[in-house]
């Protein structure tokens, strides 16, 4: 017998290899001896996470402390991400819904065939259980997720948190709002800082740790618990089930159709990053930081 520890043929196969070797037995027999030498079905686990980073935990704290602060001070504390990119059109979205007979839809699921690409950004108010999400219809870029924070800024701010002056923001270490990103922070910098007199503090998330990002949990999994098994045929449709999106511990969403064009590949010069009034945080520098309004050339 060999040292094989497992099956990746079919029973019949099995079958077929014990007849030639001269043992012929019936797939039920085959069955029956598999399970009681606890053979089963199964498939791949994630399970193996590989070698954290040596300041996770530091960094995981300093978080919670941070957002602790701002929040005794009454400062708004937003969590931020961009969500999976969604098909929209007449696709098959996975999941079952309660229905008399299924939704019929396209075959083959090709951008071309459909009405285009979603690309929505959440921002998450920690303290008011409160997302709003910005579907765009161009890329994932640093300007694309500084703008919807700035119309946040613009529409919610004034309405829950009069009279702000910092702006605390939980981020993911990639993507359109990555640790590593100049454009994302030259954008900050012009755009929220300079533009609305706010102090921006940032705090990325160590690598390997997005799921811990209180959006994901809390309102991307309610949001795709609200639409599955329903075709996103359009943005509209799309929108609508953004905003029914609920708990029974109160969260409620808005969603808006961000039509403007995103192009990608911008770069940002070594002198405006010199010219960025940024201080890195002693703790996790590469993670942390804030960044303040510059004083104006008249001041």
């Amino acid at each position: 017998m060999s040292q094989t520890k497992w099956l990746n043929c079919r029973l019949r196969d099995i079958q077929s290899k014990l007849t030639a070797a001269g043992h012929p037995v019936s797939i039920p027999v085959i069955s029956r001896l598999l399970k009681a030498h606890e053979y089963r079905l199964r498939q791949n686990v994630k399970q193996h996470e590989g070698t954290a980073h040596p300041e996770r935990g530091r960094q995981f704290a300093y978080i919670h402390a941070q957002r602790e602060q701002h929040q005794q001070a009454g400062q708004p504390t937003l969590s931020v991400d961009t969500k999976k990119k969604e098909l929209v059109g007449d696709f098959k979205n996975g999941g079952r819904i309660w229905c008399r007979e299924a939704e019929s839809v396209k075959v083959h699921d090709f951008l071309s065939a459909g009405k285009g690409r979603a690309v929505p950004y959440g921002i998450y108010d920690l303290g008011h259980n409160r997302g709003t999400v910005y579907v765009g219809q161009s890329a994932d870029t640093p300007a694309f997720a500084v703008d919807n924070l700035v119309q946040w800024c613009q529409t919610e701010l004034p309405q829950r948190f009069p009279g702000a002056t910092h702006l605390f923001i939980e981020a993911d270490g990639g993507g359109s709002n990555s640790a590593h990103s100049r454009v994302w922070k030259h954008h900050l910098q012009e755009k929220l800082a300079d533009g609305l007199g706010l102090t921006v503090t940032v705090c990325h998330y160590p690598p390997g740790t997005s799921k811990w990002n209180p959006i994901e949990h809390r309102l991307f999994s309610e949001m795709s618990k609200t639409w599955a098994g329903c075709p996103l045929r359009s943005f509209d449709r799309m929108l609508d089930l953004i905003g029914q999106t609920t708990t029974t511990t109160g969260l409620s969403v808005q969603a808006h159709l961000v039509t403007a064009d995103y192009p990608t590949g911008l770069k940002v010069s070594d002198a405006d990053m010199k010219a960025l009034n940024i201080q890195r945080h002693q703790v996790c520098p590469q993670w942390n930081y804030t960044i303040r309004p510059r004083l104006s050339e008249a001041a």
